[in-house]
């Protein structure tokens, strides 16, 4: 998965058909295709609060909040990765059991493998970003900066960098972070806001996504007629207040 290059595909329009191709449940993925856009949420201009870092220190979370912000920059479309929670995604994800690495194989033996036997490091996904994000402040500590004091065409420089490959970050093929780092931005910006992005559904609210409605019973006699409803999570309690459980299981 690449950064797009093209003058006219941004990143937005990017992120926003890789999500509702790969992101959104398959068996959601037609409505989301066909729905319309919902009107815009009364509080997407709301400034954000400030999140709680559970997993990620101080300098860690200054990157991961540069980083994913110019995966998916804010722009006259709508709100960024930022604003739409997506650091405090990648914070309880990695903070949680998928974290720890509990459904992954841990014994062994570590050798590169092919693209087609998938992940073949030693660590966790939590150890990953750490041993990585370490790595890459411990650089910036040597250059007098840091990533989130870059200009945007900087970081963009520099996240192209890892993602070409060929930095070793303490053992972290930088290709392997950049790709983790990409594809959580991606599915915190999708995810039902349930698991900690996503906030107010704005990706939701951006690509006519209905959400997470327990039936559509009114609508299955109304043919060619678009599906028009406001998106609803699956923690959302009766008053539309959505409760961050990240101990549900995300798919990632």
């Amino acid at each position: 998965m690449k950064l797009p290059n093209t003058p006219n595909v941004t990143r937005r329009s990017f992120v926003a058909s890789v999500g509702a191709a790969t992101v959104l449940p398959p068996a959601t993925a037609l409505l989301a295709n066909s729905a319309a856009a919902a009107p815009p949420h009364p509080h997407h201009d709301a400034a954000p609060t400030q999140p709680v870092y559970l997993f990620f220190n101080v300098a860690e979370s200054r990157f991961i909040e540069a980083a994913c912000e110019r995966q998916i920059p804010a722009d006259e479309a709508g709100a960024g990765a930022l604003a739409a929670g997506v650091p405090n995604y990648l914070d309880k994800q990695l903070g949680g059991a998928w974290g720890a690495g509990e459904r992954l194989y841990r014994s062994g033996p570590w050798l590169p493998g092919t693209p087609s036997q998938g992940y073949q490091l030693p660590f966790t996904p939590a150890e990953l970003f750490h041993v990585a994000l370490r790595a890459i402040n411990q650089d910036f500590d040597k250059r007098g900066t840091a990533f989130a004091d870059l200009s945007a065409q900087a970081q963009d420089t520099y996240l192209k960098s890892l993602e070409a490959g060929g930095q070793d970050l303490d053992g972290v093929p930088s290709a392997v972070f950049f790709d983790m780092l990409l594809r959580m931005t991606v599915e915190g910006f999708f995810s039902d806001p349930v698991y900690g992005g996503n906030r107010d559904m704005v990706a939701w609210r951006m690509i006519g996504f209905p959400g997470a409605y327990a039936d559509y019973y009114e609508a299955i006699d109304q043919h060619g007629v678009k599906l028009e409803r406001a998106p609803m999570s699956i923690g959302e309690d009766r008053h539309g207040h959505v409760h961050v459980d990240p101990e549900i299981p995300a798919a990632l």
